[in-house]
């Protein structure tokens, strides 16, 4: 018969035992488990193993599969390169910066040489603008003029409209807000009243004009900024909890889905807002969508969520893109342990090619992997600063 001690000897090897990928179990014994601190290097082995399976060295883009099929979606790709962004700021390293170029020329040729009047390649304004929003960093992170140009005119074809495509933009001259699409089939003259205005073009919108006037200090993105934030903030963010709705169609009542993207990108808004008005509402919504997404969209340990709709495991890589601003930008330091625990779990979780899964409390699974599913830990890495060097 096995006696206590041994039992909780076995117990404790049991639990201890993941660098084969097992998923990392806490309380089997009543007794937590400290997940290992994932260190710099371990960032740099996250991005590598994510290039290694998902960068296509001819095309210059990001296959949608992990056994180098397929093209990911084309406003996943822009999230893909801010990571590349991200990693080359993190070390200083030419081989990152040499990827981010390559990035920009393989989508050159790829996406109709970046021409935002293609109603085919660009076909949802979001999709545009998440790209409008890494040309600006791009620009801030190179000084090369075309990569302003890029932002600039997607912004404004965005905004305004293609007299190419015939719609008429996703500005909303009457009532405010950004419309998420054009009727593509009948594009002349839409979008219509009745057509959704989702969270993942408004604050994103905040986001791209913020950037460029800070590059440009042209006044007229800033009031633009000003004016979709309090429309998505009347229209779109529950002021007392938190939490960011999925999207508002026509007057109807707006969507009360939560997905972390839009927590994400309504914290990096209002933080871009605050850093230049200095006002405390701006902080105080981003501290509380934060909170939201950390107490009540995460488990009770503070992982994060996932979803398994297409497309849907880059979620937590956008999130990591703008928690960093409000821990940064925001003075809210608070966060760190948080996301740190986020990425050690995730990276505990590894495989045996250093892949991550976008569950982070489990195994990242063998066989193939689609791209968004395992893009969420690296990006964390890149922009979260490690306990250990």
């Amino acid at each position: 018969m096995m006696n206590s001690k041994s039992f909780f000897i076995l117990s404790f090897l049991f639990l201890t035992v993941n660098c084969s990928g097992k998923e990392v179990l806490e309380e089997t014994t009543g007794r937590p488990i400290e997940l290992k601190e994932f260190s710099s290097q371990d960032a740099i082995t996250a991005i590598d193993a994510f290039n290694t399976y998902f960068f296509d060295v001819n095309k210059q883009l990001y296959f949608h599969t992990s056994d180098k099929k397929g093209v990911a979606a084309i406003w996943t790709q822009a999230i893909y390169w801010d990571m590349l962004m991200n990693a080359y700021k993190k070390t200083n390293d030419q081989q990152y910066l040499a990827l981010v170029h390559n990035f920009y020329e393989g989508c050159y040729n790829y996406y109709d040489k970046y021409n935002w009047d293609n109603g085919v390649v660009w076909f949802i304004y979001d999709d545009i603008m998440w790209w409008v929003i890494s040309f600006a960093r791009a620009y801030e992170l190179t000084g090369e003029q075309k990569f302003l140009t890029y932002s600039q005119t997607g912004f404004e074809r965005v905004w305004s409209g293609s007299k190419v495509v015939g719609d008429n933009g996703s500005y909303d001259v009457e009532r405010g807000g950004m419309y998420w699409a054009w009727d593509q089939q009948n594009p002349i003259g839409t979008p219509a009243k009745t057509m959704g205005k989702m969270a993942c073009i408004n604050y994103p919108t905040v986001i791209a004009a913020m950037t460029l006037y800070n590059i440009t200090q042209n006044e007229d993105y800033l009031n633009k900024a000003k004016e979709i934030y309090d429309w998505s903030r009347n229209n779109l963010f529950d002021k007392k909890t938190g939490a960011v709705a999925d999207s508002r169609h026509g007057e109807g009542t707006p969507n009360w889905k939560t997905h972390v993207y839009n927590q994400g990108t309504c914290i990096g808004a209002a933080v871009m807002l605050y850093k230049q008005t200095k006002e405390e509402k701006f902080l105080n919504d981003a501290i509380l969508a934060a909170d939201y997404t950390k107490n009540k969209m995460s488990d009770s340990k503070g992982v994060l969520p996932f979803e398994t709709g297409i497309e849907q495991g880059i979620y937590t890589a956008i999130f990591a893109q703008y928690i960093i601003r409000l821990i940064e930008d925001g003075g809210q330091t608070q966060y760190l342990d948080w996301m740190r625990y986020n990425a050690n779990k995730a990276w505990a979780n590894r495989d045996s090619r250093n892949l991550t899964y976008k569950n982070f409390n489990t195994a990242c699974p063998t066989g193939v992997l689609e791209v968004y599913d395992v893009s969420g830990a690296p990006a964390i890495m890149q922009v979260i600063p490690p306990k250990t060097k």
